[in-house]
């Protein structure tokens, strides 16, 4: 796989999973205190060669894609789903725990982020659509965030991200109906 974009991962362990299933390039951010160095060196890599965010898929991987997101626009993110990513004592996640198929496939699917987007969710349909403010709300999130591939979000997070990566009404329409039919 050939990767021209250096991956941002938060640690050593996850350097050797991404080299091993890759070969790519990483900058670590080691761990979630994010520093004005580390920082640095992400918008250089953005401005020379392009960026792609892969934390984990945790809190502390979000709040470090936010702190990368709101500090160098227009990265590229990349998600691995929460079941590929269990270490064998089932108690951690990580990409150093992810097979490398798994990274591949993760790495493979990027998303732009998009700071002036003309994509609107609006919140009705959400609600329509029982993606919040409903019982199986989270269910049904995780389910289409995982069929979209957009990472793990709560209600607050899943408008904001749907519009961030320009996918339509449409797009979320046909993932649900996949999900209705038992497809995703």
């Amino acid at each position: 796989m050939n990767i021209r974009e250096i991956v941002v991962v938060e640690g050593k362990s996850d350097t050797i999973a991404v080299n091993r299933a890759t070969g790519a390039e990483t900058i670590e951010t080691n761990g979630s205190a994010v520093s004005e160095t580390t920082l640095l060196q992400i918008k250089h890599a953005q401005e020379t060669r392009g960026v792609i965010v892969f934390t984990d898929p945790d809190y502390p991987g979000r709040r470090i894609r936010a702190i990368i997101e709101d500090r160098v626009p227009g990265v590229k993110h990349a998600f691995l789903q929460k079941k590929k990513s269990i270490a064998k004592n089932g108690k951690k996640v990580g990409i150093e725990h992810a097979a490398d198929d798994d990274i591949r496939e993760a790495l493979q699917q990027v998303y732009t982020t998009d700071t002036e987007c003309n994509t609107e969710i609006p919140l009705s349909f959400l609600y329509e659509e029982r993606l919040i403010g409903h019982p199986d709300a989270k269910q049904r999130r995780d389910r289409l965030a995982t069929l979209l591939n957009i990472g793990q979000v709560n209600g607050k997070g899943l408008k904001k991200r749907l519009e961030m990566f320009r996918i339509e009404v449409e797009q979320v329409k046909r993932a649900l109906e996949a999900i209705e039919e038992g497809q995703g």
